[in-house]
């Protein structure tokens, strides 16, 4: 049995195309192509089937597609939209491809839940912060979690804002 893709991942199959023409799910038309792409209950043309953020032609690229909030997505932009499973890193809620959001090594942030882990203050666009073993630290709150042995891979970083919108 194949296994299915981790982060909402959906499995594409390159099928021989049968007797009987099937529809296909982007376009509407007909699909007399030899070869075809069925996926999320559906059959598609290969030219199709693209990423909804960077067109490319997912079947042509690897053997599995990614969908959230109506989107297609190759494996890159799914995980540089929403992180490796689609969810908040601090809160673990789902996060809604339509909403803003804080990045930090990899790492995604509902808004309201980027904040400093000493004060609990939201780091908004603008600020510096410090990220120190997994914790998000305002530029006031930094000298403290030094003093307390955070020392270990001390990064520095502007803090931007990234949307999610396709």
């Amino acid at each position: 049995p194949a296994r299915r893709p981790r982060g909402g991942g959906v499995l594409l199959k390159s099928v021989w195309g049968s007797g009987a023409q099937k529809k296909c799910a982007g376009c509407g038309g007909k699909i007399a192509d030899r070869f075809l792409l069925y996926t999320m209950d559906s059959y598609w043309h290969s030219r199709c089937l693209k990423c909804s953020y960077c067109q490319a032609q997912l079947g042509e690229i690897g053997t599995s597609c990614y969908t959230k909030s109506g989107m297609i997505l190759c494996r890159n932009d799914y995980i540089r939209l929403f992180g490796n499973s689609g969810a908040c890193s601090a809160c673990g809620q789902s996060i809604p491809a339509s909403e803003l959001v804080m990045r930090a090594q990899g790492n995604v942030y509902h808004l309201k839940c980027f904040t400093c882990s000493t004060c609990r203050n939201r780091l908004v666009p603008g600020d510096r912060f410090h990220y120190i073993n997994g914790n998000l630290f305002c530029e006031h709150d930094r000298p403290t979690a030094l003093m307390n042995g955070h020392l270990n891979s001390l990064q520095t970083n502007p803090l931007l804002p990234d949307q999610k919108v396709c």
